[in-house]
């Protein structure tokens, strides 16, 4: 057996938060779902695997039809792992939604990570789980209001979203940023679906993007990323608010959680740099503004690790798309050459996707002339 696969068995018990259970509820619960992790890893055809999963599901089925199961979190994670398996456990849908419902703190996470596995935004089932969804928003409990901005932000019946909405535009000036940060990700959901419906809260949306915490700015910029693509023109206004958060990223001026392999916060970098590429477009003024960073963001991105090899990519893009600096072209060219260049095949393909989308701009510029 693997080590990972044994390293998960261990880790179960604390994975399960068992120890509100006696202890002979904790190693019975513990091990069934362990046994069928092992059971599983060392079934040798799809046979037998189909014929434990039936047996597993059977049991499953039986026991949360009990009225006096005192497991259902447990039969519940079982149920996941089952359905992870693509096994269909479609009994239990109803008893994730009442362990949502009706569960302690801890049960109701199960449930509501049961649900939002379990069902689509279109699943019937899904409204049975409105008015729980509202009554958590509303909670003093901070880990209540989390969850229910969670399954917000990852399904939601579109038909009622005018039903919560109000709710999740008051988090966004909650003191807690998880609130905050959470409010922000389920509204861009709604944007996504139905953006007719937020269309009001824009000047909301600008506030968060000056909020003091970077895990909610950050989280704004999935939105603002998606509505400039639709509509650079509107946000153009914006541009040196961008420009100013990527110069303090790149300076390093986030929290060192944000960095990966010492690379500040390279996913924010990355989206900033192709939100400065839609707005610069065919822009001199406002490509003007971002010149500086832009150089800046070249020169720091070193060429040691795949995730500043990203950031080059990102950058090199943006420089051939927005209004052309000569010197800021040739840094861009030299840095296609290091791709070109290089004994990884990886890195040689990018630079050839570089050059290619080089070669194209300036073909579309004497074309303009």
């Amino acid at each position: 057996m693997s080590d990972v696969v044994e390293k998960t068995l261990t880790a179960l018990p604390s994975l399960l938060s068992l120890d509100s259970h006696p202890g002979s509820a904790k190693l019975s619960s513990t091990s069934k779902l362990g046994n069928l992790i092992r059971g599983i890893t060392e079934l040798t055809s799809k046979h037998e695997e189909e014929k434990l999963i039936h047996h597993e599901l059977l049991g499953i089925k039986e026991q949360v039809s009990s009225p006096n199961t005192t497991m259902m979190k447990e039969l519940m994670v079982r149920s996941i792992y089952c359905e992870m398996l693509g096994y269909e456990a479609s009994f239990s849908y109803i008893h994730a939604i009442k362990l949502a419902q009706q569960g302690t703190v801890l049960e109701k996470r199960v449930g509501y990570l049961a649900v939002s596995l379990f069902l689509n935004e279109s699943h019937e089932l899904l409204l049975l789980l409105v008015n729980t969804v509202l009554k958590d928003l509303q909670s003093t409990n901070l880990i209540e209001v989390c969850m229910a901005l969670t399954v917000v932000s990852q399904m939601f019946p579109k038909d009622m979203i005018p039903a919560i909405l109000p709710l999740v535009e008051e988090k966004l000036n909650h003191p807690k940023e998880i609130i905050r940060r959470k409010a922000v990700l389920a509204l861009y959901k709604f944007y996504l679906i139905a953006p007719n419906q937020v269309q009001h809260i824009h000047n909301k949306f600008r506030k968060a993007l000056c909020d003091k915490d970077p895990g909610v700015m950050t989280a704004s910029l999935h939105i603002y990323l998606q509505m400039i693509q639709e509509n650079p023109e509107a946000y153009k206004d914006l541009t040196p608010s961008f420009v100013t958060i990527l110069k303090q990223v790149v300076g390093g001026k986030l929290p060192m959680d944000f960095n990966y392999h010492t690379v500040p916060a390279p996913w924010l970098q990355i989206q900033l740099l192709r939100i400065l590429s839609l707005l610069g477009k065919n822009d001199q003024s406002t490509s003007e503004v971002m010149y500086e960073v832009l150089d800046e963001s070249l020169q720091r991105a070193e060429m040691n690790h795949n995730i500043t090899y990203a950031i080059l990519y990102e950058c090199v893009k943006c420089i051939y798309t927005i209004h052309p600096k000569s010197d800021l072209l040739e840094k861009a060219a030299k840095c296609i050459g290091n791709f070109v260049l290089s004994p990884k095949i990886n890195l040689k393909y990018l630079g050839k996707r570089q050059r290619e989308t080089r070669l194209y701009i300036n073909n579309v510029s004497l074309l303009k002339i």
